[in-house]
């Protein structure tokens, strides 16, 4: 979303750009307001914005005031009383039977929008009068690897396919992964890695993540097919035409854009297309149950592969590395060596691994051939304690034998 002109452009779902101007608007409070937000962050304007709205809604319908222009003049003038306002409002979107959460951030937001102007809200004052619902903390488990290998095998595509993989193999958020491009991959070096863009970060920050060999083969596998050469069919003066077309390759393309006729394609606009996908491939798969609180959010989400890299690598007693990995500030290991986080990488690689049999075959033998040769060592070394002891346990005798005749010798010396 950016503001020119007076114009408010937000682009939404399914690659369609809605334009909202002074018309839709209509408060030059509210587009001052969401100016000001957009400067820090354009998604986070985006939903202030449709929050806003929502209350602006009900304040037109409920509240006999005309817009926020009006509230805020009636708050100024001691008209209204904010906390009345605002409580009435908590009270209509719980009839609207939403989540908690969205009810908390909406109020939240409203209270913002006020003080912004200049409306002194106090704290005290504004957690006595309004009561919010409390926000049920559901605990939500990791995927199992089981999980993972199934939803890799039943993907319907492989551009799908890859994106999941990418996700369960790294833990990237979801739009992070798919404003990577061509050439932030460097799938040459050992082992490969990933630049991933500050812009798209949670916490603004670029870092660089490892790829396993598996997801490195998948992304040049996903490449190769989509810049496969490919039959075009066309009409051309009442004549069926046939070319061969081979789409072009720019270090700039988007790794998960697939409509080469759009022009600069927005990383959330990929998503819509392909949360939808993955919806279908774990209905397909009988994985597709709904959160009990929420109809409209399934207990498997595209973050769910976040929580398994998360939980996979603290359990191989990597926490802080951890934390890194999946871009949360404050590990120590956004300072580190690279050569240091390769090798710890190396280490967790195999269990972040899901359909490369035959590498984790070859790694699985390995390990057992380094279990054998320790087994015999530790074999060889109790054989070697074992005859240790039988010496010990025979000199003891002869000690013992030893100070027996010693002190017979001494009895006969004195007489007895």
């Amino acid at each position: 979303m950016y503001i020119s002109n007076g114009l408010i452009y937000v682009v939404v779902k399914r690659n369609r750009t809605v334009v909202l101007n002074q018309n839709k608007i209509r408060n030059r409070t509210l587009e001052n307001y969401i100016t000001n937000i957009s400067t820090m962050n354009k998604s986070t304007a985006y939903e202030y914005l449709s929050r806003l709205n929502n209350f602006k809604t009900f304040i037109m319908k409920y509240s006999n005031l005309k817009d926020l222009d009006h509230t805020l003049s009636q708050i100024h003038n001691k008209q209204k009383d904010p906390y009345h306002l605002l409580n009435s409002y908590c009270a209509y979107l719980v009839s609207t039977h939403v989540s908690a959460s969205y009810i908390k951030n909406c109020i939240i937001t409203v209270k913002n929008f006020f003080e912004y102007y200049d409306v002194e809200l106090s704290p005290r004052k504004f957690k006595m009068k309004l009561k919010l619902p409390r926000v049920v903390k559901r605990s939500k488990e990791a995927l199992s690897k089981e999980d993972i290998v199934d939803i890799l095998n039943f993907c319907s595509d492989i551009r799908l396919k890859t994106y999941v993989m990418l996700l369960a193999s790294t833990g990237m958020r979801a739009v992070e992964a798919l404003s990577i491009r061509i050439k932030d991959f460097d799938l040459q070096s050992n082992p490969s890695n990933l630049f991933i863009r500050g812009e798209y970060t949670k916490t603004k920050p670029d870092r660089t993540i490892f790829l396993t060999s598996e997801l490195s083969k998948q992304i040049s596998s996903w490449v190769d097919y989509k810049y496969r050469k490919r039959r075009i069919c066309y009409s051309r003066n009442n004549k069926a035409v046939t070319e061969y077309r081979t789409p072009e390759k720019k270090d700039t393309d988007l790794l998960f854009a697939v409509h080469q006729s759009i022009i600069n394609p927005k990383p959330k606009n990929l998503y819509h297309s392909l949360v939808g996908s993955f919806g279908k491939t774990l209905d397909r798969i009988g994985k597709g149950e709904r959160e009990d609180s929420n109809e409209r959010r399934r207990e498997i989400t595209l973050h769910s592969f976040r929580r398994f890299v998360k939980t996979t690598i603290s359990d191989l007693g990597y926490q802080d590395f951890s934390e890194y990995f999946i871009g949360h500030s404050g590990s120590t290991y956004w300072t580190k060596k690279e050569s240091e986080k390769a090798e710890i990488f190396q280490k967790i690689e195999p269990y972040l691994t899901f359909l490369n049999v035959h590498q984790l075959e070859r790694q699985g033998a390995d390990i057992q051939s380094r279990v054998d040769e320790l087994e015999e060592l530790n074999e060889s070394l109790r054989e070697r304690d074992k005859t240790k002891d039988d010496a010990i346990a025979q000199l003891s005798d002869q000690l013992m034998t030893l100070t027996v005749r010693l002190q017979e010798i001494e009895r006969r010396q004195n007489g007895y």
